[in-house]
């Protein structure tokens, strides 16, 4: 890809906690580390990348110009390419803090709630296409939506959710008293867990602390400390949550908040609720309201928990980067070590320090010279993906691509008012179909691979043919049917529209020819949907880069 040409204060025990080893929750002596501003942190993870590239002698690429830029933190922090508009109004704006100024206003736009409540939709309640998904996926996105709205710290969204209220089981309310409303919302995370003890158990310890304890749910771990024993003391804090019949991932769960205790299968031992640094809560034996969900909940999300702050900020540095500090994100282990531990320490620190605000951390990530680096390979020594030395190509999100289909061509969509968490939920419209078929949920997205049904959805599938119609898509009808632009001005709109970024003068000579010609048709419009129709089945669109 070439480069593209224009014309126009102190810190708690816990935190300090993160610089010892990976899989050791022990503690240290407090130590004092000053509280960093997004942009002195994005100047902080610069330093730890660069000190890496002189240890690699890794020669970095070139900064990623203006247009690439901002299709890049589009797509990143909202979930969709750029208007036209918007990209000759970036491109054209000389001040020298733009760059900072479009991260904010993103932040702060309704797409960035809207676009985040998908992404932690999916790390928490991963993509189906089961009735599951169907039914409770949407209310969870539309729950994390005005959370992410309020910008709630990270620490108190992962209190609500594991600490959620369910149904009371074996227990009547006291006299004036009501029964505890359940909010479906929340639920979603302990159905498409089953409502098991042992598998919400291995999703919590996975999701928000980076730890995959599932290995030891029949035996000891085999690539880390812990055992069998220690797998089910932790799945003892959600030992009261039961289900009746045959199918519990559609039933509402019911807890027992007395319950701290679980039987081991198999075996004639019941084991009581234990943190995974073996400690023991401190029960009020005389108040049944200590749930036990509630206390780990708060020790998982404390400072002194340095996994937690680990796990949110390797994770959205992942997502950001396109590779982990610890890649696969939620696999740390001696024989998967950070490739930038320090970093990642400081990262997670940070985080902690600044409240857990997930705006704070996308923005420190996002300021950094090291993710508006180019993702052109310039160099032999960048091809380490882990070194950073240019930018990772990731392929898009089902959600990210059909946005940014339906923003390119103008399509109409009839549900456009319901279709984020009504329409993207049901078996209706033409976006559950995409959606569908471009899911790959198992895929890294740096190793997105498409499959023949994908490659055809774009080449000739009913909604493709429609967006490409000269007759049907707002955009190339508009363009089409314009009686004062030449055939470059034409084909730039069209460049614009989807790619953003104008005409090469190498793609000026070809491209105005054939459109001239009027293609195998010899009809110009024909010729320039044509055109349109492979920009939008390029890889230079259908990948984040």
């Amino acid at each position: 890809m070439r480069r593209r040409q224009w014309r126009r204060g102190g810190i708690g025990l816990g935190l300090v906690c993160l610089i010892l080893a990976p899989l050791h929750l022990a503690a240290a002596e407090p130590a004092k580390v000053e509280k960093l501003d997004a942009r002195a942190l994005a100047a902080r993870i610069d330093s730890h990348i660069d000190a890496k590239w002189k240890a690699n002698k890794v020669k970095p690429t070139l900064p990623a110009d203006d247009a690439e830029f901002l299709r890049r933190v589009y797509l990143d922090l909202i979930g969709r390419i750029p208007r036209v508009s918007e990209i000759h109004a970036f491109v054209d704006d000389k001040d020298a803090h733009k760059r900072e100024k479009k991260v904010e206003e993103l932040l702060n736009s309704a797409g960035y709630s809207t676009h985040f409540s998908n992404f932690w939709r999916g790390v928490m309640v991963p993509p189906s296409t089961d009735q599951f998904a169907f039914n409770f996926a949407p209310q969870m996105e539309q729950w994390l939506n005005r959370r992410l709205k309020d910008n709630m710290p990270y620490d108190q969204m992962v209190r609500e959710v594991l600490a959620a209220p369910l149904g009371v089981r074996n227990q009547r309310p006291q006299p004036g008293q009501q029964r505890v409303a359940i909010d479906p919302s929340v639920l979603a995370f302990f159905q498409a867990n089953e409502n098991k003890p042992e598998t919400i158990a291995s999703a919590s310890s996975r999701i928000f602390m980076g730890i995959r304890l599932e290995c030891a749910q029949c035996h000891d771990h085999p690539f880390n400390q812990y055992t069998r024993q220690q797998f089910w003391e932790f799945a003892a804090f959600f030992g009261g949550i039961k289900t009746t019949g045959p199918m519990p991932q559609f039933q509402q769960p019911q807890d027992d908040p007395r319950v701290r205790e679980i039987k081991m299968p198999s075996t004639d031992k019941t084991v009581k609720a234990k943190f995974l640094d073996g400690s023991e809560p401190k029960w009020d034996e005389d108040n049944d309201k200590v749930n036990a969900r509630q206390t780990l909940a708060a020790w998982l999300t404390t400072a002194n928990n340095p996994y937690f702050a680990r796990a949110a900020a390797n994770r959205l540095f992942a997502y950001f980067l396109g590779i982990g500090i610890v890649d696969p994100v939620d696999e740390p282990s001696d024989d998967n070590p950070p490739s930038h531990p320090e970093l990642l320490n400081e990262l997670a620190a940070q985080f902690a320090l600044n409240g857990f605000d997930l705006k704070y951390l996308i923005k420190a990530i996002t300021l950094s010279k090291t993710y508006q680096l180019s993702s052109l390979q310039t160099d032999s020594t960048q091809t380490d993906p882990r070194l950073f030395g240019r930018v990772s190509v990731k392929g898009m999100s089902p959600e990210q691509l059909y946005d940014s289909i339906v923003l390119a061509t103008g399509y109409r969509d009839p549900n456009f008012q319901n279709r984020r968490f009504q329409n993207r939920a049901f078996n209706q419209g033409a976006e559950f179909e995409f959606r569908t078929r471009f899911s790959n949920f198992s895929d890294k997205r740096t190793e997105y691979q498409t499959s023949i049904l994908q490659a055809l959805s774009m080449m000739n599938g009913a909604f493709m043919t429609e967006v490409t119609s000269p007759t049907k898509s707002f955009t190339l009808g508009s363009v089409v049917d314009a009686p004062f632009m030449s055939t470059e001005d034409k084909l730039n709109a069209l460049y614009l529209a989807a790619l953003g970024r104008p005409l090469r003068s190498e793609e000026k000579v070809r491209l105005i020819k054939y459109v001239e010609s009027g293609g195998p048709a010899k009809d110009e419009g024909k010729a320039l949907s044509d055109v349109f129709w492979a920009l939008l089945n390029s890889s230079e669109f259908m990948f984040n880069h």
